[in-house]
């Protein structure tokens, strides 16, 4: 009897159909368990690490171009580009020392 009133609901009939069933393990199974999906995180993920490295560079060389624009001398601006971004003449040779502030 309680059979039978559940077999005549209209909305249990409609979710027992197997075209139904069907269709919900295919949505699951393409929003869960494709590969593509897996694939889109990760490219959502180096995406971001992507911008976070354009983002570090920008502040960079705006920093860069404020210390720039207040060496009006090239002597200081020759001295900054070697000591922050070790740059050498064509017959130079650089040797950077480096001390090993720990101490035993």
């Amino acid at each position: 009897m309680v059979v039978e009133k559940i077999r005549k609901n209209k909305i249990i009939r409609f979710l027992i159909n197997k075209y139904i069933i069907i269709l919900a393990a295919f949505i699951v199974w393409m929003f869960f368990f494709d590969a593509n999906v897996q694939l889109n995180k990760e490219f959502k993920k180096e995406i971001k690490e992507l911008n976070n490295t354009i983002n570090f560079y920008k502040k960079e060389i705006n920093e860069d171009k404020k210390i720039i624009t207040e060496l009006q001398d090239s002597l200081q601006l020759e001295k900054f580009a070697r000591e922050k971004y070790l740059m050498k003449k064509e017959n130079e040779d650089i040797y950077i020392i480096q001390f090993d502030t720990l101490k035993k």
